[in-house]
């Protein structure tokens, strides 16, 4: 067997990463009399090598970052010098992704929430996690889509199951009446499962005018993801939200609402709270 029928003989096998270096490695091994266990050994660590650089190329893909370019090497800390920064490098260890823990961004529009959330996320992914990183309105379209397709199951599987999901400017833009519905199912059904980072240009107290606008199980919903984040946020230097309700709507009245709506679920704040401060100028 020649080189090119054991480059293509590797090729079959699946084992490219050797069959790239193959004759470069025969070159070293005949001018350094390497062993050939030490051949073997070299080869082996190039097909590992490039086999470890190809999954992370996949999954910088799969995650479908918005800005790609964004990492924590290239972020201007100097702007804004109250963000925890400790706090920012804690998260891209990825060991709160290993506990199931979760994180919330809060900040005014270009204070760079979605810089650290994606710098974050290629973080965790070099770490060997893999991530989905969508806007707010993004996976709600997308959610609407797979509903039409009737795909529904399967992307509920996808964000469910993905070790860290991204979702990036919650309360940017005005969300159909179903949001918190939808946002409820994907938060809960992953809390303690796997890590979510959510990102949010609103204080969390605010997060209650959708309590204003939706009838009272979307309102109920709503209330439960601004529970799920108020410790975070009250850590983060926000205040603890308060329920608002119409004056005199009595169908938000918990007398209207089924038993099993008259308990919020509870969380034990283990929740990774980062406060970007002031606008970037």
């Amino acid at each position: 067997m020649n080189l090119i029928e054991l480059n293509r003989s590797l090729v079959q096998l699946r084992l490219s990463g050797m069959a790239a270096v193959m004759e470069t490695r025969l070159m070293q091994a005949q001018s350094e009399n390497m062993a050939s266990i030490d051949l073997i050994s070299t080869l082996v660590s190039d097909e590992l090598a490039c086999r470890s650089k190809r999954l992370l190329e996949r999954r910088h893909k799969q995650a479908q970052f918005r800005d790609a370019d964004k990492r924590l090497d290239n972020f201007d800390f100097q702007f804004n010098a109250k963000m925890n920064r400790a706090l920012v490098f804690e998260l891209a260890t990825a060991n709160w992704v290993g506990k199931r823990e979760d994180a919330l961004f809060l900040g005014p529009p270009g204070s760079g929430k979605s810089h650290c959330a994606q710098a974050i996320g290629h973080a965790v992914i070099q770490q060997g996690y893999r991530v989905l990183y969508r806007e707010t309105h993004t996976l709600l379209e997308e959610m609407a889509d797979a509903t039409l397709d009737g795909k529904r199951k399967e992307f509920m599987e996808l964000l469910t199951t993905v070790p860290l999901l991204i979702i990036d400017d919650l309360g940017m833009r005005k969300l159909p009446l179903t949001a918190a519905e939808e946002l409820l199912e994907i938060i809960m059904r992953r809390y303690e499962r796997a890590s979510t980072l959510l990102t949010s240009n609103r204080p969390v107290d605010d997060w209650n005018c959708w309590a204003t606008a939706l009838p009272s199980l979307q309102c109920w919903i709503a209330c439960c993801i601004t529970d799920m984040c108020s410790s975070a946020a009250r850590a983060a230097g926000a205040p603890r939200p308060v329920v608002q309700r119409r004056k005199n709507d009595k169908s938000q009245s918990d007398t209207t609402q089924p038993e099993a709506l008259k308990i919020r679920p509870t969380f034990d704040g283990s929740i990774h709270a980062l406060q970007t401060g002031t606008a970037a100028r």
